[in-house]
């Protein structure tokens, strides 16, 4: 007889039409309804008397997993780097393991904070939303195609009205050293990229062995010799009650006036009020931020009214080939499971 499963996130193709062979299988949640259009009452429903329950972005509290516990759910799954939607206390009293996809996203986002230290260094996004709005730009031309015969093309004089003294002309990233703050899936991307531009990388993380930093060709550092020497500190850190708005007024004293702060974990691990202050006062030269308290941001945050803050959208995980990531892990597990085997990704409660 074949394994019931509800399946609410996308699956490598090949391995889809496998599985086919072996389970019947019922397109439920956000990969049936769409991004953002499935309700936890609606998936719950849709996912009753299903032995394998797979989610992707799908809420699941105490309530759904005790009827799909009562129901007959022996796995369950979520495709997520944080499967911060489901009540794991309620699978964990219901005797199952919760299977993951860690660091699905970890080359998305690793790539994507190079780009902000990048723009952030260069000061890539004022100057070209100057340029968009028509600052420092020469009169209307009826026929921009004819120019003049120059060689030397500029901007014209460094004075006071060039771009250069308006937007400020930053630093180059080789040779500066960058602080990683939690050297996990994602902040190893980072810090092997950040090698690459010539950056030193002293990483701090109280929880890991100091030899698998050096084994990257990093120094392992302590919170304080990492905060005092470091040009950029970029946040990998997850959400727990030990880093809750621990990134504060505290860290914000120890670090360079010249230095940057970069976030492309959660907002939540920064204490808010510190971090607008200690920007307004110059205890830091700037940040990039990808991440907020409140999603959408309020429109009248003073962060988005900063030159020296560069802050996109919560976009750093989202790629077209994430989905693509998290699906072979997720498979994995599946495949694990059906065979009678231990599942790799297996989420743990951290402190």
């Amino acid at each position: 007889m074949k394994k019931t499963m509800a399946l609410c996130t996308r699956l490598p193709e090949e391995e889809l039409e496998k599985l086919k062979e072996t389970c019947d299988i019922t397109v439920c949640g956000e990969l049936k309804h769409g991004k953002g259009n499935a309700p936890e009452e609606q998936t719950r429903e849709e996912c009753m008397g299903k032995e394998m329950v797979v989610l992707g972005d799908e809420y699941a509290g105490t309530e759904t997993i005790k009827a799909w516990l009562d129901s007959g759910m022996k796995f369950i799954g979520v495709a997520k780097g944080t499967p911060a939607t489901v009540d794991f206390g309620a699978i964990q009293a219901g005797g199952l393991d919760l299977h993951y996809t860690p660091g699905r996203n970890r080359v998305a986002v690793a790539e994507f904070a190079m780009g902000m230290m990048i723009a952030m260094a260069r000061h890539l996004a004022i100057s070209a939303e100057g340029l968009h709005k028509g600052e420092h730009c020469g009169p209307a031309k009826e026929n921009i195609y004819d120019v003049p015969d120059v060689k030397n093309v500029t901007f014209g004089p460094l004075d006071e009205n060039h771009p250069f003294m308006d937007y400020g002309i930053g630093f180059e990233l080789y040779g500066k050293t960058l602080g990683i703050a939690g050297y996990g899936a994602i902040g190893r991307e980072v810090a092997v990229r950040a090698k690459a531009f010539g950056m030193k990388i002293l990483a701090y993380d109280p929880y890991l062995d100091p030899a698998k930093i050096e084994a990257d060709g990093c120094v392992p550092a302590d919170l304080d010799t990492m905060l005092a020497n470091s040009d950029i500190v970029s946040i990998h850190l997850p959400v727990l009650p030990s880093t809750r708005a621990s990134v504060n007024k505290d860290w914000f004293k120890k670090m360079k006036k010249s230095a940057y702060l970069l976030n492309t974990a959660r907002a939540a691990v920064i204490d808010q009020k510190d971090f607008v202050e200690a920007l307004q006062n110059g205890e830091i030269a700037g940040a990039a931020t990808d991440v907020y308290w409140e999603e959408p941001v309020p429109v009248n945050h003073p962060l988005l009214k900063m030159r020296n803050v560069l802050c996109t959208p919560h976009m750093a995980g989202l790629t077209t080939d994430v989905d693509g990531w998290s699906g072979r892990m997720m498979a994995e597990e599946i495949d694990a499971y059906l065979a009678g085997e231990k599942g790799k990704y297996l989420w743990k409660v951290r402190k």
